[in-house]
Protein backbone atom coordinates (compact mmCIF):
# COMPACT_ATOMS: atom_id res chain seq x y z
CA UNK A 1 0.00 0.00 0.00
CA UNK A 2 1.53 3.38 -1.20
CA UNK A 3 0.73 6.17 1.33
CA UNK A 4 1.17 10.04 1.85
CA UNK A 5 1.60 11.64 4.50
CA UNK A 6 2.15 15.40 4.84
CA UNK A 7 0.83 18.15 6.97
CA UNK A 8 -0.56 21.25 4.92
CA UNK A 9 -2.39 24.47 5.54
CA UNK A 10 -5.94 25.47 4.45
CA UNK A 11 -3.94 26.53 0.63
CA UNK A 12 -2.39 23.69 0.26
CA UNK A 13 0.89 24.77 1.62
CA UNK A 14 3.53 21.92 2.75
CA UNK A 15 6.75 24.12 3.04
CA UNK A 16 8.88 27.24 2.56
CA UNK A 17 12.51 27.11 1.97
CA UNK A 18 12.64 23.39 2.22
CA UNK A 19 10.86 23.77 5.83
CA UNK A 20 7.85 23.21 7.55
CA UNK A 21 6.26 27.07 7.88
CA UNK A 22 4.85 26.23 11.53
CA UNK A 23 5.97 24.50 14.59
CA UNK A 24 3.32 22.22 15.45
CA UNK A 25 5.74 19.80 17.92
CA UNK A 26 2.12 17.24 18.05
CA UNK A 27 1.80 16.78 13.90
CA UNK A 28 5.82 15.40 14.53
CA UNK A 29 4.64 12.91 17.44
CA UNK A 30 1.71 12.00 14.73
CA UNK A 31 4.47 11.50 12.58
CA UNK A 32 6.65 9.48 14.27
CA UNK A 33 4.17 7.23 15.69
CA UNK A 34 2.90 6.28 11.75
CA UNK A 35 6.38 5.71 10.43
CA UNK A 36 8.10 3.96 13.05
CA UNK A 37 9.83 0.77 12.12
CA UNK A 38 7.81 1.41 8.76
CA UNK A 39 9.93 2.22 5.04
CA UNK A 40 9.70 6.72 4.08
CA UNK A 41 10.19 7.59 1.06
CA UNK A 42 11.46 10.63 -0.09
CA UNK A 43 13.05 13.59 -2.15
CA UNK A 44 16.69 14.65 -2.10
CA UNK A 45 15.32 18.15 -0.77
CA UNK A 46 13.28 16.64 1.67
CA UNK A 47 15.88 14.19 2.96
CA UNK A 48 18.17 17.35 3.29
CA UNK A 49 16.05 19.27 5.15
CA UNK A 50 16.54 16.30 7.84
CA UNK A 51 20.51 16.42 7.62
CA UNK A 52 20.36 12.93 8.34
CA UNK A 53 18.33 9.68 7.97
CA UNK A 54 15.38 9.17 10.41
CA UNK A 55 15.82 6.20 12.75
CA UNK A 56 14.30 3.21 13.32
CA UNK A 57 12.69 3.83 10.02
CA UNK A 58 13.86 2.15 6.22
CA UNK A 59 14.71 5.71 4.83
CA UNK A 60 15.02 5.82 0.89
CA UNK A 61 16.28 8.79 -0.80
CA UNK A 62 14.27 9.49 -4.46
CA UNK A 63 16.95 11.81 -6.74
CA UNK A 64 17.44 11.85 -10.45
CA UNK A 65 21.36 12.31 -9.61
CA UNK A 66 22.95 8.58 -10.72
CA UNK A 67 26.09 9.30 -8.18
CA UNK A 68 24.30 10.87 -5.44
CA UNK A 69 25.12 8.36 -2.21
CA UNK A 70 23.67 8.97 1.59
CA UNK A 71 25.31 6.55 4.13
CA UNK A 72 22.03 4.85 5.77
CA UNK A 73 19.81 5.59 2.91
CA UNK A 74 18.07 3.60 -0.24
CA UNK A 75 18.80 5.71 -3.23
CA UNK A 76 16.34 5.28 -6.41
CA UNK A 77 16.30 6.94 -9.37
CA UNK A 78 12.80 6.48 -10.41
CA UNK A 79 9.07 6.28 -9.72
CA UNK A 80 8.96 2.47 -11.44
CA UNK A 81 11.01 1.17 -8.46
CA UNK A 82 8.65 2.12 -5.79
CA UNK A 83 5.62 0.73 -7.90
CA UNK A 84 7.81 -2.54 -7.86
CA UNK A 85 8.39 -2.86 -4.71
CA UNK A 86 4.26 -1.80 -3.81
CA UNK A 87 3.55 -5.18 -6.57
CA UNK A 88 5.79 -7.31 -5.04
CA UNK A 89 4.87 -6.46 -1.19
CA UNK A 90 1.34 -5.35 -1.24
CA UNK A 91 0.51 -5.87 2.12
CA UNK A 92 3.26 -3.28 3.19
CA UNK A 93 2.64 0.05 3.94
CA UNK A 94 5.13 2.61 1.91
CA UNK A 95 4.96 5.98 3.18
CA UNK A 96 5.82 8.56 0.71
CA UNK A 97 6.76 11.94 2.81
CA UNK A 98 7.61 14.71 0.54
CA UNK A 99 8.15 16.60 -1.25
CA UNK A 100 6.09 18.60 -3.77
CA UNK A 101 7.54 16.95 -6.89
CA UNK A 102 7.36 13.53 -5.57
CA UNK A 103 3.64 13.67 -4.03
CA UNK A 104 2.85 15.17 -7.68
CA UNK A 105 4.23 12.13 -9.35
CA UNK A 106 3.01 9.03 -6.98
CA UNK A 107 -0.56 10.82 -6.33
CA UNK A 108 -1.93 8.60 -8.82
CA UNK A 109 -0.87 5.45 -7.41
CA UNK A 110 -1.23 6.29 -4.03
CA UNK A 111 -4.10 4.06 -1.69
CA UNK A 112 -4.13 6.45 1.42
CA UNK A 113 -3.35 9.78 2.43
CA UNK A 114 -2.59 10.57 6.00
CA UNK A 115 -3.00 14.42 6.58
CA UNK A 116 -2.32 17.06 9.02
CA UNK A 117 -4.36 19.72 8.09
CA UNK A 118 -3.50 22.96 9.98
CA UNK A 119 -6.64 25.31 10.19
CA UNK A 120 -4.73 28.60 9.40
CA UNK A 121 -2.73 30.18 6.33
CA UNK A 122 0.98 30.33 5.96
CA UNK A 123 3.32 31.94 3.53
CA UNK A 124 5.09 29.22 1.86
CA UNK A 125 6.59 28.07 -1.56
CA UNK A 126 5.82 24.40 -1.73
CA UNK A 127 2.05 22.98 -1.77
CA UNK A 128 0.34 19.64 -2.15
CA UNK A 129 -0.79 19.10 -5.34
CA UNK A 130 -4.80 19.76 -6.19
CA UNK A 131 -6.60 16.35 -5.25
CA UNK A 132 -10.06 14.89 -6.91
CA UNK A 133 -12.40 14.97 -3.94
CA UNK A 134 -14.44 12.19 -5.76
CA UNK A 135 -11.62 10.16 -5.71
CA UNK A 136 -10.51 9.87 -1.88
CA UNK A 137 -13.15 9.38 1.25
CA UNK A 138 -11.93 10.65 4.71
CA UNK A 139 -12.10 7.38 6.61
CA UNK A 140 -10.81 9.09 10.10
CA UNK A 141 -10.65 12.30 11.75
CA UNK A 142 -8.93 13.32 14.88
CA UNK A 143 -9.15 16.96 16.11
CA UNK A 144 -5.43 18.11 17.55
CA UNK A 145 -4.66 19.29 20.76
CA UNK A 146 -4.57 22.85 20.82
CA UNK A 147 -2.12 24.58 23.39
CA UNK A 148 0.70 26.69 23.69
CA UNK A 149 3.17 24.71 21.84
CA UNK A 150 0.49 23.94 19.28
CA UNK A 151 -0.80 27.32 18.94
CA UNK A 152 -3.14 26.45 15.50
CA UNK A 153 -6.52 24.44 14.96
CA UNK A 154 -5.31 20.76 13.44
CA UNK A 155 -7.30 17.58 12.39
CA UNK A 156 -5.38 14.42 11.98
CA UNK A 157 -7.35 13.19 8.75
CA UNK A 158 -7.03 9.58 6.93
CA UNK A 159 -8.07 9.15 3.68
CA UNK A 160 -8.70 6.09 1.02
CA UNK A 161 -8.50 5.94 -2.31
CA UNK A 162 -12.18 5.43 -3.48
CA UNK A 163 -12.26 2.53 -6.45
CA UNK A 164 -14.60 2.08 -8.91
Amino acid sequence: MISLMFAMDRNRVIGKDNDLPWHLPNDLKYFKEKTMGNTIIMGRKTFESFNRPLPKRENVILTKNESYQQQGCTIIHDIETILKWNEREPEKEWFVIGGSVLFEQILKDADRMYVTYIDDSFEGDTFFPAISEHEWKLVEEEKGVKDKNNPYDYYFRTYERVRN
